[in-house]
C-alpha cells in the first residue's frame, strides 16, 4: 500500500513534524485541525483593550470544519467523504454550542464521531481540535 503524506502550502504550519493529511490506500487521515490561520492568528477569538480575552466554541467550530474541508479539496475529497471524526474539547461546557455548528455540516448519515474532553491543547486560546478520516472517491470531483 502506497502512503503520501503532505503539508499544504497556504495552510497554518503545522505545530511539529507531521503532515496536515494522509492517504494510506483509500482512505484520507486529516492530522488534528484547530482554528489557528496562517498568519498564526486564531478564528473565534477576541482580546479587547484591557487585554480581557473572549473565546467563542461556534466561530472556531466553524473554522475548525471550513480548515479540514480546504485540507480536504486539496486532495480531491470534501466533507461528504467523511466516515469518522474524532474531536477534542478543552472543556465540555462548551459541547452544545459545538454541536449545534457540527450539526450545519453533518448529520446523522455523516461520519461516526468521538467527542472527548481534554486538559489543554497546544495554544490557550484553542477550545476545539478535530480530526478526521475520509475515503478517498472512485472517481475524481
Amino acid at each position: 500500500m502506497t502512503t503520501i503524506g503532505r503539508v499544504i502550502d497556504g495552510f497554518a504550519t503545522p505545530r511539529g513534524r507531521f503532515p496536515h493529511v494522509k492517504i494510506a490506500g483509500d482512505l484520507i487521515f486529516v492530522s488534528g485541525t484547530s482554528a489557528r490561520r496562517p498568519d498564526n492568528s486564531f478564528e473565534g477569538v477576541e482580546v479587547d483593550e484591557l487585554g480581557t480575552t473572549s473565546l467563542d466554541i461556534r466561530a472556531q467550530t466553524r473554522a475548525v470544519i471550513t480548515n479540514i474541508a480546504a485540507i480536504l479539496g486539496e486532495v480531491g475529497a470534501d466533507l461528504s467523504d467523511a466516515v469518522q471524526v474524532t474531536t477534542f474539547l478543552v472543556n465540555m461546557n462548551d459541547f452544545g454550542g459545538y454541536n449545534e455548528v457540527y450539526a450545519e455540516y453533518f448529520d446523522e448519515t455523516g461520519p461516526t464521531r468521538t467527542t472527548v474532553a481534554v486538559h489543554q491543547l497546544p495554544h490557550p486560546h484553542l477550545l476545539i481540535e478535530i480530526q478526521l478520516v475520509a475515503t478517498r472517491r472512485t472517481t475524481p470531483l
